[in-house]
């Protein structure tokens, strides 16, 4: 409970007392909007690798040099709030998540979100999560990196199972050609969903698979892309097992 208990201090003592950095941030992005990005990027991961250092965690990270140095979407397997954290503190790029709109409810993260690219997915409407997605392809023409887990929701299986793959993320990469970069993530769910309120010193495995070009696919496979990057996260998941 300790760990549990000073994280909760530290997110609400970061999001009251950044609130006067969101305004500074949004005065040089008037000049320099690109400054600002950076900037708020890095604030972002600060706040994210405090979290994951409170929590004690350990992870074993492999094939971070697989990510090509352009616009890519990373895809990955969800059982845990902190695979976002995990994540995203890595990035070197600006990167986008997609998140549930429910999400939209916490003002100041809200905040934060959505000056870092993130995007909020209405899941039970159709024509607005297809804006989403819209709005997710014109992040990659300009240059942002997009993050999904397309599982849609976190899953609370057993620790190698997957949830299928919903397939509207993949139009992401499929109309704009960039590279998809799987993301296979191993005892994650261990921090802390198996055992809240408590927070639990774990190792995790983070794997980063080689970019996958659609335009490189032969016809039948890209039709069915999802299919084909689930089963290779699944695979790595199930390779990886050994490793915690």
């Amino acid at each position: 409970m300790f760990r549990f208990i000073c994280i909760v201090i530290f997110l609400i003592a970061y999001l009251i007392l950044t609130i006067p950095v969101l305004i500074v941030e949004w005065i040089i992005g008037k000049f320099n909007p690109y400054a600002r990005d950076i900037s708020s990027l890095r604030i972002v991961q600060w706040g994210f690798k405090v979290i994951l250092r409170i929590t004690g965690v350990k992870a074993t990270v492999i094939g971070e040099e697989n990510i090509p140095d352009e616009p890519v979407l990373f895809i990955g397997n969800h059982r845990s709030y902190f695979d976002i954290l995990l994540t995203y503190s890595r990035c070197r790029r600006l990167t986008g998540y997609i998140a549930k709109k429910e999400m939209e409810r916490y003002l100041t993260l809200t905040s934060w979100m959505r000056r870092v690219y993130c995007l909020f997915l209405d899941r039970k409407n159709p024509k607005e999560g297809l804006k989403t997605i819209l709005q997710a392809i014109d992040y990659i023409k300009n240059g942002i990196s997009i993050c999904v887990f397309p599982e849609g929701t976190r899953n609370e299986g057993e620790e190698l199972s997957m949830l299928p793959f919903k397939d509207g993320a993949f139009k992401i990469s499929t109309k704009t050609g960039c590279p998809i970069v799987p993301i296979s993530l191993n005892n994650t769910a261990e921090i802390f969903e198996k055992h809240m309120p408590r927070i639990k010193k774990t190792h995790v495995v983070i794997e980063y698979g080689k970019p996958i070009y659609p335009d490189q696919l032969d016809k039948d496979t890209k039709r069915h892309i999802g299919d084909y990057v689930e089963n290779i996260i699944r695979e790595t998941i199930h390779k990886n097992a050994d490793l915690v």
